[in-house]
């Protein structure tokens, strides 16, 4: 029988600080539920045993675990690993693991076993430690493993959850090994919707672009705008404030997703950003 800690390879990566808080991840889960649930679903082909990988679980298996019950409601049989590049945290791990839960030791070069493959990655407050040169050869180290129409979901969010932003990735049949589908930014209103909240917890890859000349810190300007011309419909809530800056947004060209579903729960998509 293989040691749960053995690999491949060396592990690629940083040890990240690892705190978290129980359902931090929560309205993650439930927009990548939402967003796409035939992924989750799959069962045809390689897909049949593809994996969720939670990537940099940090020093509890809570989120790990949380998430799997969460998933299990649409494919109850899928397969989740919690991946973590800090021994002890492994060790601490270990005992929750049960049927179809595995942690293992291992970094962005995936811990995977002959004949493992992965639908769904995500890798949540784990880049942001680094540099951003460092931000594209992990993406394309995580993807090695990863089936055609898998996802990457990877950003960062506040310490409780109530503000977190995600970039999505889909790993191509072809050309690029990745393919940037959007960046999500998604709030409970907790914290109202102020964009300087999303902007502190930022993906790497666009924190420091928050420069004039940017697209990303054209795009944040041009939201900023949208809200305070929308400001009047702040007397019906902030969600419906929320969804009437979004519509502005779009009417200024920008490709953001205007389904009321989504604005309702606090998630403004937006589709193919420009780097």
């Amino acid at each position: 029988m293989s040691h749960p800690y053995a690999v491949p390879q060396k592990p690629q990566g940083q040890v990240t600080r690892g705190k978290t808080a129980r359902n931090r991840l929560r309205q993650l889960d439930v927009f990548v539920l939402r967003y796409d649930p035939g992924l989750l679903r799959r069962r045809d082909g390689d897909f049949a045993n593809a994996l969720f990988v939670d990537l940099g679980y940090g020093a509890e298996a809570t989120t790990t675990l949380e998430s799997a019950g969460r998933f299990r409601r649409l494919n109850p049989g899928l397969g989740v690993l919690g991946v973590e590049i800090d021994p002890e945290r492994v060790t601490a791990a270990v005992p929750y693991a049960g049927p179809g839960t595995a942690f293992r030791l291992g970094g962005f070069n995936l811990p995977l076993r002959p004949g493992e493959s992965v639908r769904l990655i995500r890798a949540f407050n784990v880049l942001r430690q680094y540099d951003e040169q460092q931000v594209l050869p992990a993406w394309k180290q995580m993807g090695g493993g990863v089936l055609p129409g898998g996802l990457l979901v990877e950003g960062t969010c506040t310490p409780t959850g109530a503000v977190w932003t995600a970039n999505l990735l889909r790993r191509v049949e072809s050309g690029t090994l990745w393919e940037q589908e959007a960046l999500v930014l998604g709030t409970n209103f907790r914290l109202g919707f102020d964009p300087l909240a999303f902007q502190a917890v930022l993906p790497k890859n666009y924190i420091h672009r928050m420069v004039p000349g940017e697209p990303v810190h054209e795009f944040f300007a041009a939201w900023k705008a949208a809200i305070a011309e929308t400001s009047p419909a702040r007397a019906w809530g902030l969600r419906q404030w929320f969804a009437a800056a979004a519509l502005r947004l779009a009417g200024m060209g920008y490709r953001v997703n205007t389904r009321p579903a989504w604005l309702r729960r606090g998630c403004l998509i937006w589709e193919r950003p420009r780097e």
